[in-house]
């Protein structure tokens, strides 16, 4: 039997959003009445199939308020409430990455910023004893220095510009994990209705088959034991010599185990992040969603758009709103010195731009020219949460023009004079060049691509070799890790692209 409980995700300091419809949500014992009090008005649910729902009318933005929610003889009261606009960032690693570690972190610390809140999600990937005990210690935040340091820089970065350009408190859900497949954040339904996507459902099953709950955990948690000894091993290893590789690392200290037996506590098992971290948290009323994923999912590259554009729905699902604008980080250019380039990331890549260009109230931010080689995790965090902003500003707030958020993104191509020109949308104001190197190519019928010459013809780029002398396709920047020279007159840099999709890698 349920005992009366609000949603983790209420709590002191909370931000609610302004200008929408307020769900007020928890747990309770069957046909219980509800009864909350906000704003000088009182407001009553009743609790079926344990769960009770309250919604209250759209309000502007605020602070100072206090919210009563009682049943019977129990009540919860959460005070110094804001009313303004709250953004999910959801994601993997990237995402994740703490302001204390990023290129600004240190001076924006130093802020005093009182118009930006955090929540973070309980982290676990298990529903054990100990689920409910630590996600009751989840709160909202307010700013300060110590607190602020372990907030993902990404999203600080664009709720702080955001707070700033619309005068309102920012609240920001931190619902990510570091080394997960979008797959983690996606229910199985959404997964198995699609033969090429239940592969992901298939081979966890297969891998669990026969083992008890109580085994699946065991063997993890001996997982972690050996790969936290693992990591300081090859710390020291790295201390000693910062130019050794990871496989001439791996000789000394062993092979790694990452990311550990697949198990019913493994948080990259299918779903599992999705039913401890993300359903934890629906349909709390947020305006949108940041998302910075992808790089764990550059192994199979060809099915992300298909995952995507799936998670997209889903999530929107969970927030009975198929409108709710999505905002995507397109990956930056990566590669460690040890790997080849296959240009699984150029497809990644090449997904999420496609998703952006064919799913209704999406967003990207592209950011190719913020990697950093052999550094999977830049630390300049600054133009992602200054990009994603921008997207926002735009595409929901309306406050943008589109000349000012985008940079060019190829549309079509046409060959003329042993060449192809090259056209692009939001590349009316012409080009600027940024240092010497160029990568561009083109290939004939023999799909042999070689660099090429390009010259700049107003909002167009004509790109042509004299070792192809009937090319047929084009592309830029189509490589794990390159320079990109090449931006719009705004600033903002070219997206990588490639003429013909079926063209070969």
């Amino acid at each position: 039997m349920a005992q009366f409980n609000v949603a983790a995700v209420f709590s002191n300091h909370m931000v609610l959003q302004r200008d929408k419809n307020i769900r007020v949500f928890g747990e309770g014992e069957e046909n219980q009445t509800i009864t909350l009090q906000f704003n000088g008005k009182t407001y009553l649910g009743k609790v079926k199939q344990e769960r009770w729902f309250i919604t209250l009318p759209a309000m502007p933005a605020g602070t100072g308020y206090t919210m009563t929610i009682s049943c019977e003889k129990q009540r919860k009261q959460f005070e110094n409430i804001a009313i303004g606009e709250v953004w999910l960032a959801g994601g993997q690693s990237n995402m994740e990455y703490e302001l204390q570690n990023c290129t600004e972190g240190l001076e924006l610390l130093k802020e005093n910023n009182t118009k930006v809140r955090f929540f973070y999600t309980n982290k676990m990937a298990h529903m054990g004893d100990d689920f409910y005990e630590n996600e009751a210690k989840t709160c909202w935040e307010e700013f300060d220095e110590e607190s602020a340091k372990k907030w993902s820089a990404v999203g600080y970065i664009f709720a702080k510009n955001l707070a700033q350009d619309l005068d309102v408190t920012v609240g920001v859900i931190g619902c990510n994990w570091g080394g997960t497949l979008a797959s983690c954040w996606m229910n199985a339904e959404s997964l198995s209705e699609d033969a090429e996507l239940s592969t992901y459902l298939d081979e966890y099953y297969q891998v669990v088959e026969g083992k008890s709950e109580e085994e699946q955990i065991r063997e993890y948690k001996e997982y972690v034991a050996f790969h936290a000894e693992w990591e300081k091993k090859c710390a020291k290893v790295y201390e000693e010599n910062p130019e050794i590789t990871f496989d001439e690392a791996q000789q000394i200290v062993g092979k790694c185990q990452y990311p550990g037996p697949n198990s019913c506590i493994n948080p990259n098992r299918p779903s599992g992040l999705y039913q401890t971290m993300l359903k934890r948290l629906a349909p709390y009323t947020i305006k949108g969603f940041l998302y910075y994923q992808g790089e764990d999912n550059c192994n199979q590259p060809h099915k992300y758009q298909k995952l995507l554009t799936r998670l997209i729905k889903l999530w929107r699902a969970d927030w009975e709103d198929q409108t709710l604008p999505f905002l995507l980080v397109q990956l930056p250019m990566h590669r460690y010195k040890e790997e080849q380039d296959d240009k699984n990331w150029c497809l990644l890549r090449e997904a999420q731009m496609n998703t952006y260009q064919t799913v209704k109230n999406t967003g990207i931010a592209v950011i190719i020219d913020c990697g950093e080689f052999n550094e999977i995790h830049p630390k300049n965090k600054k133009p992602v949460g200054e990009r994603l902003e921008l997207q926002a500003l735009y595409h929901v707030y309306k406050m943008r023009k589109v000349k000012d958020v985008f940079g060019p993104i190829f549309k079509s191509y046409s060959y003329e004079d042993g060449g192809i020109a090259l056209s692009f949308d939001y590349a009316e104001d012409g080009f600027e060049i940024k240092g010497e190197s160029n990568v561009f190519e083109i290939a004939g019928e023999d799909m042999e691509f070689k660099q090429a010459l390009f010259e700049l013809r107003d909002d167009k780029i004509f790109v042509y070799s004299k070792e192809v002398l009937s090319p047929i396709v084009a592309r830029y920047g189509w490589s794990n890790y390159c320079e990109t020279p090449v931006f719009g007159k705004n600033g903002m840099p070219l997206a990588p692209f490639r003429t013909n999709a079926e063209q070969r890698v």
